[in-house]
């Protein structure tokens, strides 16, 4: 079947559908992984977005139940050179496409993803539409150019669950599966907002020694302190943070009160909270290959990311510290707080796909939540 993906600009690429029948908008963006496309397809910060995938043929490892990142996909659409129809791997249980349609996902293939990517690399992210149900490419632009854009749009409540939940699932090992978080030492009590929270994000802070309570990303600071945590943590999550003013205030309540740590969309928030301001990034960085440096160590982590937002440095105030920088264009890539226990990091160091450098950063908030602990008594 044939299916049209139309930029707003007038772009257009012609291939094969894949997937789900439809027709969807959403920001075209692209991903420069060469695995992880299930974990891809699950992170609800894509939220929005039709997910270019730069490697050629995805597909080739098929679907499995376990390595899902959150309770479905929430892409808006897929977008791949070639997927392959016969996968190979010892815990493969269904092929992309057919994972594709049992969820609904509109996708597209047997397009030029190089020449696409490069478009968006020299004219930026921009609003697309996936068809394969209206085929004249006309009338695909006229769309993609009426449809709204991201910019200014809360996806974090389209994303968060509806109701706080306990998590008791730890890091994968690959003899025995995910650890069972009810038969590890876990001292202290964290809260994590869902923002649109990874499930590999709460395996490690179960695995670090947490027993974690997952929270709507509207909840309040107050019904968050009645908890008594040692620590929250504030999530990854979809789109534009400066609208999302419900937990910009709770984190600027929570600020001194309790440690905070916070990872993508939590890092802008915090930001935000403390007085920083963000802004659109051309093509944004996704992918799990962005170096970074940590100021803190002086060494230099290969880090997943997947944003299209950063922080303005020269917003800051005086007491917050920049402490991870992006080496390939000098973008923010983590703060911390010069008096409060608060710290933040713009990447993803519980990967899922993407290398494991940056593990570290879990237990470094581990030692935050001990030592705030300490000089409380």
């Amino acid at each position: 079947m044939k299916a049209i993906l139309a930029l707003a600009d007038g772009r257009y690429f012609t291939g094969r559908a894949l997937g789900a029948p439809g027709e969807v908008y959403g920001e075209v963006v692209f991903n420069t992984s060469l695995a992880g496309y299930q974990e891809i397809l699950t992170d609800p910060s894509y939220r929005g977005e039709i997910v270019t995938m730069t490697y050629p043929q995805i597909g080739n490892s098929g679907i499995n139940p376990e390595d899902v990142e959150s309770r479905q996909p929430f892409l808006s659409a897929f977008v791949v050179k070639e997927s392959c129809p016969f996968p190979s791997n010892w815990r493969s249980t269904m092929s992309l496409d057919a994972y594709l349609k049992a969820q609904g996902i509109v996708g597209i293939e047997g397009i030029d993803t190089r020449a696409l990517v490069r478009h968006i690399r020299d004219h930026g992210a921009q609003t697309g539409i996936v068809s394969s149900v209206d085929l004249d490419p006309t009338s695909l632009i006229e769309k993609a150019r009426r449809a709204p854009t991201i910019v200014g749009l809360d996806l974090v409540q389209e994303v968060s669950c509806a109701q706080q939940y306990a998590w008791d699932q730890g890091v994968w090992h690959l003899e025995s599966g995910y650890a069972d978080g009810t038969q590890i030492d876990r001292p202290l009590k964290v809260v994590a907002f869902d923002f649109g929270i990874k499930q590999n994000i709460l395996r490690n802070l179960t695995s670090a020694g947490c027993q974690v309570t997952v929270v709507p990303a509207t909840t309040s600071a107050e019904t968050i302190m009645k908890m008594a945590p040692d620590g929250v943590f504030l999530s990854n999550g979809p789109g534009d943070p400066e609208p999302i003013t419900y937990a910009q205030e709770a984190i600027r309540q929570l600020l001194g009160q309790v440690p905070i740590f916070g990872i993508c969309l939590g890092h802008q928030l915090l930001s935000i909270a403390l007085g920083g301001k963000t802004y659109k990034l051309k093509f944004g960085h996704r992918g799990g290959n962005q170096p970074v440096l940590d100021y803190v160590t002086g060494r230099v982590a290969i880090t997943s990311q997947n944003h299209g937002f950063a922080v303005d440095p020269l917003s800051l105030g005086d007491d917050v510290e920049i402490s991870h920088i992006n080496l390939n264009d000098k973008t923010v890539e983590g703060i911390r707080h010069k008096t409060y226990p608060a710290f933040s990091v713009q990447y993803h160091p519980e990967a899922s796909p993407g290398p494991h450098d940056s593990h570290y950063l879990f237990a470094r908030f581990i030692d935050m939540i001990n030592q705030f602990k300490k000089n409380q008594r």
